[in-house]
């Protein structure tokens, strides 16, 4: 059994599409890690790499949104170790936005976020609205300091 086996769930539980999008990640490192050790050509990530990835990174920070919230109540203690997860979500997802415009892209000037007009079209489209609408829910949940915070 290897490392990455031990903390599977049984097949009958309700969480089998979050299972199948950790093995998903899991082949995408164990592919990497194995192209560097086979001495192949490491590629830098592009940017359809780094849209894909804030994707499951909003993905993941709008479930933990709404795990917090429900356990909060019950478990408070639990509840706040998840809104702390909540915000380091975020910082990940606005640190791969930043990554995302820092990449060459196709035409010049078209790697600029301008949040009063629209992007000129996909990838950088979907990152910047999946990065606004991400934006608004931190802001009415998650405070500066939370944010500025170390994490515990």
């Amino acid at each position: 059994m290897s490392p990455d086996d031990r903390d599977v769930l049984p097949l009958s539980d309700a969480h089998r599409y979050l299972r199948a999008a950790t093995a998903g990640l899991r082949h995408h490192t164990r592919t990497l890690t194995a192209q560097s050790f086979t001495g192949a050509s490491a590629r830098p990530a592009d940017r359809p790499h780094l849209d894909s990835l804030h994707a499951h990174l909003t993905a993941l920070h709008r479930l933990l949104d709404q795990l917090a919230e429900r356990t909060r109540p019950e478990r408070p203690a639990s509840g706040l170790h998840l809104a702390t997860a909540h915000a380091r979500l975020w910082q990940a997802a606005d640190a791969v936005h930043a990554a995302f415009h820092l990449l060459p892209a196709a035409a010049p000037g078209a790697s600029d976020c301008h949040p009063e007009r629209l992007p000129e079209g996909p990838p950088v489209l979907t990152i910047c609205q999946r990065h606004l609408a991400a934006s608004h829910a931190v802001r009415r949940k998650t405070t500066a300091a939370d944010l500025a915070a170390p994490a515990s």
